[in-house]
């Protein structure tokens, strides 16, 4: 005979510690204006007056040595290929300064809809890597392509080494290194060595390249929610086209990109790891203190 008074089984539910919207915005906002302000303290901010970059540049010479070591060192020629493009120059030059930063705020606010129990997580990756960042913008100023053939400091502004003689400039039978600095010469939404935005922005902050760190972060915090192909193919394609991007205008090498996905997955063990410390902390807090 069977006990009709059974008592109910308990199902576990795991618990998500969701954080407020507000309060997340408010994290968000502090940290990247310390990291703005961080980040513009270094490389193209300590060029005064007719002040030589010499150190931005030997940098970049170095990234473009170990490039040509490794067969790597085709950044030129593919710019070169594409500008007679320049509907394609214009618009990698919009979404060079515009997608990285929206984008990545549409993920991060979908992230706190659609997957609350990893936003943390992910949030945590986006400012470890961001830190790490900086470390590599502190250490490593990297003058981008774009400026290696532009003018030296000099009162009227510049950020540029023109000036610099070295034996890679005419290496090959070429005329210079022969970048293009396309925002400059086609336009875009701002010019990032003159105006307002020269002052808001490190040139020299190059290495890693964080447009390849945040779409990247991007492809692996949406993934779960991409159940159908055509959004998984769109996914791969973001990073993909930003690569173009940044080679394209001239803002990075291939070697900043790779210094990117580097930043990522080391941010993403720091961001794990911390999530989970995080939960093991409230989860003891909540057995402490049971609800009533």
């Amino acid at each position: 005979m069977t006990n009709s008074a059974e008592a109910p089984r308990v199902v576990a539910v795991p618990r998500h510690h969701r954080t407020l919207w507000w309060k997340e915005l408010l994290i968000v906002s502090i940290f990247y204006a310390i990291y703005t302000l961080i980040r513009n303290q270094f490389g193209s901010a300590l060029v005064n007056g007719v002040d030589v970059p010499l150190h931005s540049f030997t940098n970049a010479v170095r990234v473009i040595r170990i490039e040509r070591a490794l067969g790597l060192y085709h950044e030129e020629s593919i710019q070169d290929f594409f500008l007679p493009h320049l509907w394609l120059i214009k618009a990698m030059n919009t979404y060079y300064g515009t997608a990285h930063f929206f984008v990545t705020l549409g993920v991060f606010i979908l992230l706190f809809k659609r997957r609350p129990d990893v936003f943390g997580q992910w949030r945590n990756t986006l400012a470890a890597m961001t830190g790490l960042a900086i470390i590599g913008f502190v250490l490593f100023p990297l003058m981008p392509p774009r400026l290696l053939d532009a003018p030296c400091p000099s009162a009227t502004g510049g950020y540029g080494g023109a000036c610099i003689e070295h034996e890679l400039r005419n290496y090959n039978g070429a005329t210079n290194f022969g970048f293009s600095d396309t925002v400059a010469e086609f336009g875009g939404p701002w010019a990032f060595n003159e105006g307002p935005a020269a002052s808001l922005s490190n040139q020299y902050a190059a290495m890693p390249s964080l447009h390849i760190g945040w779409s990247t972060w991007c492809v692996f915090a949406l993934w779960p929610l991409a159940k159908k192909r055509w959004k998984r193919i769109a996914l791969f394609l973001y990073p993909a086209t930003t690569l173009f991007c940044i080679v394209v205008t001239g803002n990075h090498f291939w070697l900043d990109g790779l210094g990117g996905l580097v930043v990522f997955v080391v941010g993403y063990f720091i961001g794990t790891y911390l999530h989970n410390a995080n939960h093991r902390r409230l989860d003891a807090r909540m057995a402490s203190h049971p609800a009533q």
